[in-house]
């Protein structure tokens, strides 16, 4: 559901539970849409790059930096084809300041919603200022919260098979509970592998922000929306769509 997380998530933190994430975390939509952003890019930074494919793609004749926390989702990122040509860095997105700009910034994988706080948001949009080109454009996702995709993350809404390359077939599933008070989603992914019955859980949290919040964090941070997209097929943002995907520069 998401590549970035903080040091307790061991989702990403467990190197037993990171070899699932490519299972779920293909090549898709959004990194179609990276992808076309980054034509006229000469760097690229991604920040919460997970196990890399979107960043070594876009390595592809072009500088790119993949910051992730998570050592183990790094570990995955250097062995994939192409990797070597991607400069990784094991580092939080918070107070990231790399003295350098770049033509396009990334945060896919609805990372920016682990972000628990204002006070986080601000940090990680902060960054994203202070690293892009004076030209630089940025995108990223963030599920919005009147769509309510927290929902669906039920253990009989969820459930679904998978094949590991290595361990064979897998059960996976979620259950979830939202705070009230907060709106904070507590979401626990869970596998289950065939052969061994052995089974890998982990809890993970995320921050549902709408998009009133979401462009007042944007303008505060010195960034402007230049569009916003509803979902990643290039939908319009509507009260209801599934996504809140901005697409902007620096003010």
């Amino acid at each position: 559901m998401t590549a970035f997380q903080p040091d307790d998530d061991r989702l990403y933190q467990d190197p037993a539970l990171a070899r699932f994430y490519d299972l779920e975390n293909g090549w898709a939509a959004d990194f179609d849409t990276c992808l076309g952003l980054a034509e006229e890019a000469a760097s690229v930074l991604d920040l919460g790059c997970g196990t890399g494919e979107l960043a070594a793609r876009l390595a592809d004749g072009r500088a790119v930096v993949g910051i992730d926390p998570a050592a183990p989702m790094l570990a995955v990122a250097r062995q994939r084809p192409g990797g070597d040509r991607v400069e990784w860095l094991e580092a939080d997105a918070r107070g990231l300041d790399l003295g350098r700009r770049f033509d396009l910034i990334v945060l896919t994988g609805h990372a920016f919603q682990v972000f628990l706080t204002a006070d986080d948001q601000r940090a990680v949009l902060a960054t994203i200022a202070r690293h892009l080109a004076p030209e630089g454009r940025f995108i990223f996702d963030s599920r919005n919260p009147a769509a309510g995709a927290w929902r669906g993350w039920t253990p009989e809404r969820s459930r679904r098979s998978l094949a590991h390359p290595q361990l064979g077939a897998v059960e996976a599933w979620n259950d979830v509970a939202q705070d009230a008070a907060t709106g904070i989603v507590t979401y626990r992914t869970h596998y289950r592998v065939a052969a061994s019955g052995q089974t890998f859980s982990a809890a993970s949290k995320l921050r549902f922000t709408d998009k009133v919040t979401l462009t007042a964090l944007l303008t505060e941070a010195g960034l402007h929306v230049e569009r916003w997209l509803g979902d990643w097929q290039g939908g319009p943002s509507t009260d209801d769509s599934p996504e809140l995907i901005p697409i902007g520069r620096r003010l």
